[in-house]
């Protein structure tokens, strides 16, 4: 994930114009709310008898071709230069979708709309049994915040994505026109361009503040005794949110919104999740397939309904003012979610702001739609009529029938507050951005001085005329700009076309040198091959000729010393041979002198010994035979001698022994 770093600038002749515009709109609401109020419904009977075909029209139209861009061959275009990737991650992208105000509306109206639409149905549905008209209740609920507002919205950001980060142009309005007016879009005609956007944004985003005004009033007075649900307590309300907001927008888009949103979304999460779980689980799941079947079925008649055998007030209170509502946020939410997407694929861009939201919006409104819708048919008379009288507290009505009813609607005011300041922050950044030249990091006190208009915008639309307030602005300010992105639609189409002819020319090219390199390298070693075996006789005997005087003194050198140990031991023999019968007899009769004394003495000692050695064996057999008869006749007598002597003694003993036996014999015969 990388953040990419935008310029600042200072505000241009677009603020000039439209900030004093508003400011005077403010005044003019502050001082004549009466006459703002007869003005609005003037405007708003005009705007719906001539232009209701119009927004129902354009709306359908714009749907067709956001989801043709993603399954043509546009949809691989990316949003930003070939190299760069998404700046956030994808849970974080939607949080901020959702964070940027249009979460506001899923908060206001999932319980509100399908509950008024049972009771106040549509024209076709009138006197329909009570199944029919739920029915009806949440595919129109679905029908108003599915497909349609998200295709307004991706057709602005990808317009405004494409010209700034692939063309490098302003964050502006006026800069996807440039393909049809070209310099004129930069002059004064463009700048009429931007201001109409700018009053049509500031005219939604106020719109939003009132009904987030609006729901805060109406939770709180629904939770504790002594908070009345007026006008005070709702600007009361506005004036402390506007505070907060200025703390989320010093720390800019990375930090503020981006935290918030990924708490917001966490929150809302926890809050669907309740209801699905604590609610009629089973009828959710169920009223959540049937309603994306009726849905996919009936839009496009739906998309093209305008009753016109009938009054048309039913669609001018509610389909017409949703699609102008979303009109007028399409500055606001298109230059917010091309800021978030650089980096994406048309098609990816798509999936995730036209697809994924719609899926979302179809699980909201039948989870707490259905939930209220049940309540009611279950005899819970209560909820129908809290919502007839004040719409701002259906939600709060529904989650006090539930179980842990204050800690959830704690915090699903603790949702729409956080949601409230991301939008009052996302607000202000775009509408600094549009009159900052296109800058995408405009001043913190540009801002500000946003913030507070919007701020009081929505409080004299409230003090004028409430909900109907809100929506007269709504309807009447989205005219201009719904022409305005038509235009933008076909100048969108002209650049895409022309880039895509582009990058197909480039990757014909890539393919091109591609398929060269590889036919290159299978050619390349057979052309070598035989190359080599041609050029091989030719620079043969060039290189032989340089080679040559080279080799042969380098064979000279190394050739002698070879040689010459060769030839040395071939003549070392002949010449050894001739010396030596030359000095043998030379050398023969010296040798001989002094060798003749040495032979004598080694003769003379090994020669006595032998000779020893021989006289010895033949003397001493001589010897011998004289010494033993000199020896016999003296050793005869003395043996003799000394045998006698032996002998005697011998008897001597034989006789004292018979002496002594012989008394015991006669004893021993005389007793018997």
């Amino acid at each position: 994930m990388k953040n990419y770093e935008y310029e600042t600038k200072k505000p241009n002749i677009v603020f000039y114009i439209s900030a004093p515009l508003v400011a005077l709109f403010v005044l003019w609401g502050a001082v004549g709310p009466a006459s703002l109020a007869a003005v609005s419904e003037r405007a708003l009977a005009f705007t719906l008898d001539n232009f209701g075909w119009f927004y129902m029209l354009s709306t359908a139209f714009f749907i067709a071709f956001v989801l043709f861009l993603a399954v043509s061959p546009f949809g691989k275009l990316k949003l930003g230069k070939p190299h760069e990737k998404p700046e956030y991650k994808f849970y974080t992208w939607l949080g901020m979708l959702f964070s940027a105000g249009i979460g506001v509306g899923f908060v206001f109206w999932g319980v509100a709309e399908p509950v008024l639409y049972f009771f106040d149905p549509h024209p076709d549905y009138v006197g329909a049994p009570d199944g029919v008209r739920a029915a009806a209740g949440l595919r129109y609920g679905v029908f108003h915040w599915a497909m349609h507002p998200w295709a307004i919205f991706s057709l602005v950001a990808l317009t405004l994505a494409y010209v700034q980060f692939r063309k490098g142009q302003p964050a502006l309005i006026s800069s996807a026109f440039q393909p049809i007016l070209g310099d004129k879009a930069y002059g004064p005609f463009g700048k009429g361009i931007d201001t109409l956007a700018v009053l049509a944004t500031s005219t939604g985003v106020a719109t939003t503040f009132g009904l987030s005004a609006l729901q805060i009033s109406g939770g709180l007075s629904y939770l504790v005794d002594g908070i009345p649900n007026n006008w005070g307590t709702q600007l009361t309300i506005i004036a402390v949110i506007t505070v907060l907001f200025i703390f989320s927008a010093a720390t800019g888009v990375n930090k503020g919104i981006k935290i918030l949103s990924t708490i917001n979304l966490s929150i809302g999460t926890v809050l669907l999740l309740f209801v699905i779980i604590a609610g009629p689980t089973l009828l959710i799941a169920q009223n959540f397939v049937t309603t994306i079947g009726d849905y996919m079925t009936n839009v496009v008649q739906m998309s093209f309904d305008l009753n016109p055998f009938g009054d048309g007030e039913w669609l001018g209170n509610n389909t017409i003012f949703f699609w102008a509502w979303h009109i007028s946020w399409a500055p606001f939410m298109g230059i917010f979610i091309a800021r978030i997407s650089r980096g994406r694929t048309i098609r990816e861009f798509v999936a995730g702001v036209l697809i994924v939201p719609s899926v979302l919006a179809a699980l909201w409104f039948t989870a707490f739609g259905g939930t209220a819708l049940d309540m009611i048919l279950g005899g819970n008379e209560q909820i129908g009529n809290l919502v007839m009288e004040n719409v701002e507290v259906a939600l709060f009505a529904t989650l006090g029938n539930l179980p842990f009813s204050l800690i959830m609607s704690i915090l699903a005011v603790i949702l729409i507050i956080i949601f409230f300041i991301t939008s009052a922050d996302s607000a202000s950044y775009v509408l600094g951005a549009m009159t900052s030249a296109g800058s995408l990091s405009p001043k913190l006190s540009i801002k500000v001085i946003w913030g507070f208009l919007i701020a009081g915008t929505a409080s004299v639309l409230l003090i004028s005329g409430g909900l109907e307030g809100l929506q007269t602005a709504s309807i009447v300010a989205a005219l201009p700009f719904a022409i305005i992105m038509v235009v933008m639609l076909f100048s969108l189409l002209i650049m895409m076309g022309k880039d895509l002819r582009a990058d197909k020319l480039r990757s014909t090219k890539r393919e091109r040198k591609k398929v060269k390199e590889e036919v290159y390298g299978g050619m390349k070693e057979n052309i070598y091959e035989d190359f080599k075996e041609e050029a091989y006789d030719e620079m043969k005997d060039e290189v032989y000729k340089q080679m040559k005087g080279e080799v042969y003194d380098d064979f000279k050198d190394n050739a002698q010393d070879t040689i010459k140990g060769e030839v040395y031991e071939q003549v070392k023999d002949d010449v050894y041979d001739d010396f030596k019968e030359e000095a043998y007899d030379e050398i023969k009769d010296e040798v001989y002198e002094q060798v003749k004394d040495e032979v004598y003495d080694d003769f003379k000692e090994e020669a006595y010994k032998d000779i020893k050695d021989e006289v010895y064996e033949q003397v001493k057999d001589e010897v011998y035979d004289d010494i033993k008869e000199e020896v016999y006749e003296e050793f005869k007598q003395k043996i003799y001698e000394d045998l006698r002597d032996d002998i005697g003694d011998q008897l001597q003993g034989d006789l004292e022994a018979k002496e002594k036996n012989e008394p015991k014999r006669k004893r021993k015969w005389r007793k018997k």
